[in-house]
């Protein structure tokens, strides 16, 4: 294989949105939903308070951030309010996509006309059409190459990796943005105890290419893998036939048309699934757990982490091994992986070996094999 066809991560863009919500916070306006409705319904079965013990120990989640805090946290309304936009104005996810995008772009070093190609992957899509990516691609100033969408729920941008990778394999793009803008509070149940603290809001890009036209510090892409298995376990049934079978009521979207879960059967189906998964993938590129040098692994959930990478490790992974940003910016879907490893991988140095994986609703999983080169 010549070097140029051999893909790297030339780097990697983040933008956070400003606002953010503690545990208390949350809390606070949960319980205050939960006494307003006990009061209106006093014959239904009471719900009950959440606390910030409840959380952190399911989840290892302290704060998220959000793009409108102060209508998640108003007890009568608890969603984001965007406002519509026209049709002439770009759209916030494309907005927040740009965002990250040209962050990536500035630390390459990389111009808007070098690139070949923008995949946008994430977990949610603003609209159906036209693509979220070709609207990015216009706001970039991308005047030649493609942009399609793509969505494989938490695994988007391991799949949008693997999908830029084989172009530059292929020599069909020799430079390839993945973008992932994920506004998570959208989907997620803000009155739903077992959930209302998973989802934060936040935009990451990953800028694949050749290696020989990449920057001198790059990551090498030792190997891809995916993998996918059917489950409902993990679920959200929006979608445009919504109203051709009464999906949408007076009050909103049904709770099934927003993010529901099966926790502890992910927990316990997700967790071997994906350790297999990732020792098998090393053994076959000739890596052993102890030539890891990090985990950058999906944020969703600590004490998933925890038992992935022990597994994979063989021992109990140390914050430094297997970094958290899960505590920070709560489960961001298919961003979680690549927050982590955008702040958690300036200080390895050459020749270090890594995993960015991912896993998720599908059930969907992807490894992608680093080492750090110059």
């Amino acid at each position: 294989m010549s070097n140029s066809a051999i893909p790297v991560i030339s780097s990697t863009g983040l933008y956070t949105p400003p606002e953010s919500i503690s545990n208390a916070e949350l809390v606070a306006s949960y319980n205050a939903y939960a006494d307003l409705y006990n009061a209106a319904h006093p014959d239904a079965d009471p719900l009950t308070h959440s606390s910030v013990d409840f959380i952190e120990k399911a989840s290892g989640i302290k704060s998220r951030h959000v793009i409108d805090k102060a209508n998640i946290l108003d007890p009568n309304v608890m969603c984001p309010r965007i406002e519509d936009r026209p049709n002439d104005q770009i759209s916030v996810m494309a907005e927040i996509g740009v965002a990250a995008c040209r962050d990536a772009l500035a630390r390459a070093g990389r111009d808007i006309k070098d690139v070949d190609a923008i995949l946008c992957a994430a977990s949610n899509l603003q609209r159906a059409y036209p693509a979220m990516a070709i609207e990015i691609q216009m706001e970039l100033g991308m005047q030649h190459g493609f942009a399609f969408d793509l969505n494989v729920a938490c695994s988007s941008a391991t799949f949008g990796i693997q999908t830029a990778a084989d172009y530059i394999r292929s020599g069909n793009a020799r430079s390839v943005l993945v973008v992932n803008p994920e506004i998570t509070s959208g989907h997620l149940n803000w009155r739903d105890r077992d959930s209302h603290f998973i989802f934060g809001d936040v935009a990451t890009a990953i800028l694949v290419e050749a290696k020989d036209v990449a920057p001198a510090k790059h990551w090498e892409i030792l190997g891809t893998r995916l993998k996918t298995q059917f489950s409902n376990n993990i679920r959200n049934n929006f979608g445009f036939l919504n109203r051709a079978h009464g999906g949408v009521d007076q009050d909103g979207p049904k709770s099934d048309k927003l993010f529901i879960q099966e926790g502890r059967k992910v927990f316990k189906e997700v967790v071997p699934m994906v350790a297999e998964m990732i020792v098998d993938h090393a053994g076959a590129i000739g890596l052993l757990g102890t030539n890891l040098r990090r985990l950058w692994l999906h944020q969703a959930n600590s004490g998933m982490n925890r038992l992935i990478a022990q597994r994979v490790l063989g021992h109990e992974a140390s914050a430094d091994e297997s970094p958290t940003v899960l505590d920070v910016y709560g489960n961001t879907s298919s961003a979680g992986s690549i927050i982590a490893f955008h702040l958690n991988s300036e200080d390895l140095s050459e020749g270090d070996t890594g995993l960015i994986c991912s896993f998720g609703a599908g059930y969907s999983a992807g490894t992608v094999f680093v080492r750090k080169t110059g």
